[in-house]
C-alpha cells in the first residue's frame, strides 16, 4: 500500500489531466486468492457497460444485518476477506462488491466510476428478498472509506451504521501527506468529486466507527482523526496497535463489539 501511495504521489507532480489522474489511485489485481474454504455465493450484476462481480458471504443462522463492503485501492475482494471473515462467523451477513477493472469486474475504475458503482449496487442489495428487512452497514477500507462515507452521505436514511478503516481524509490530503511543500499548491488545485471528511460532516443520524492505528505506516493516523471530528452524529473511535488495515487482525472481539454497537 505504501508503494501504490508513493506511485499517486508521482503521477501528482507529472500530470494534472484528470482522467488519467483518476485511474493513477487504483492498482486492481484480477486474480482471485484462495478463499480457504469459505462458502460464498458468486454474483455478477451489469451495468452501464460493464460487469460487477461480488461475493456474498453468509452467516450459518439469521444474520443479524448485512454489511456492504468496499476494499480499497489494490487486490480485490479476495484480499480483504481477513477482515470479514470473523464478522460473517459473529453473524454478519457481508456483500464484497469488486469495483469496475477489480477481480472478475471489467471496465476501467475512476473516481466517478466507482461511485456509481458503489450506489448502483446499494440499491441492488437493498432490494434483495434475504436484505430486506434487516439492518445495513457499510464498511470501507482505505481508499474505500471514501467510497462508503459518499454513499453513506446519499442513502443517510437508509443506512444504519458506517465504519471507517484506515481512512484517508480525502484523496488531495493523502497526496498532500506524501508531496514536498512545493508542489502542494499544484495538488490542492486539482478538483476532487467527494472526499470523506467533507461528507462525514452531514451523517447526523448514522452512527460512525473510525478505526486506525497510530502506527500506520500507509495513510497517517491524524487523517483518521479528522474523520472522527468531523463526523456529525454518534461515533466512536477504535485505536489498535498494528499495521494499516490490521486492526480486526489486532483486536477481533472489541472490533466485532465496537459494530455490534452501531446497531444499538
Amino acid at each position: 500500500m505504501r508503494l501504490l501511495i508513493l506511485l499517486v504521489f508521482v503521477f501528482f507532480i507529472t500530470t494534472a489531466a484528470q482522467a488519467q489522474m483518476d485511474e493513477r489511485f487504483y492498482f486492481p489485481v484480477k486474480e482471485w486468492k484462495s478463499l480457504d474454504g469459505v462458502p460464498y455465493e458468486e454474483v455478477t450484476l451489469p451495468h452501464d457497460s460493464v460487469s460487477l462481480s461480488a461475493i456474498f458471504l453468509k452467516p450459518a443462522g439469521k444474520p443479524k444485518g448485512t454489511i456492504l463492503f468496499l476494499h480499497g485501492a489494490g487486490g480485490n475482494v479476495t484480499s480483504y476477506v481477513f477482515i470479514t471473515k470473523p464478522l460473517v462467523e459473529h453473524g454478519y451477513q457481508v456483500f464484497m462488491i469488486d469495483f469496475r477493472g477489480y477481480g472478475k469486474s471489467t471496465g476501467k475504475p475512476t473516481h466517478t466510476s466507482v461511485a456509481a458503482d458503489g450506489e448502483f449496487v446499494f440499491n441492488y442489495l437493498v432490494n434483495r428478498p434475504d436484505v430486506k428487512g434487516t439492518k445495513l452497514l457499510l464498511f470501507g477500507t482505505s481508499l474505500g472509506t471514501q467510497i462508503a462515507a459518499h454513499l453513506a452521505r446519499n442513502q443517510s436514511t437508509q443506512v444504519n451504521g458506517l465504519v471507517l478503516e484506515g481512512g484517508m481524509s480525502s484523496l488531495t490530503d493523502i497526496a498532500l501527506a506524501y508531496a514536498p511543500a512545493e508542489h502542494h499548491a499544484m495538488i490542492r488545485q486539482i478538483p476532487m468529486p467527494y472526499a470523506a471528511k467533507e461528507d462525514v460532516k452531514f451523517l447526523k443520524t448514522v452512527p460512525v466507527l473510525v478505526v486506525h492505528s497510530r502506527e500506520d505506516k500507509e495513510v497517517p493516523f491524524a487523517q483518521g482523526e479528522v474523520l472522527y471530528s468531523n463526523a456529525a452524529g454518534r461515533k466512536n473511535l477504535l485505536v489498535y496497535s498494528g499495521g494499516h488495515l490490521e486492526g480486526m487482525k489486532a483486536n477481533t472481539q472489541e472490533y466485532l463489539t465496537r459494530i455490534d454497537a452501531l446497531l444499538k
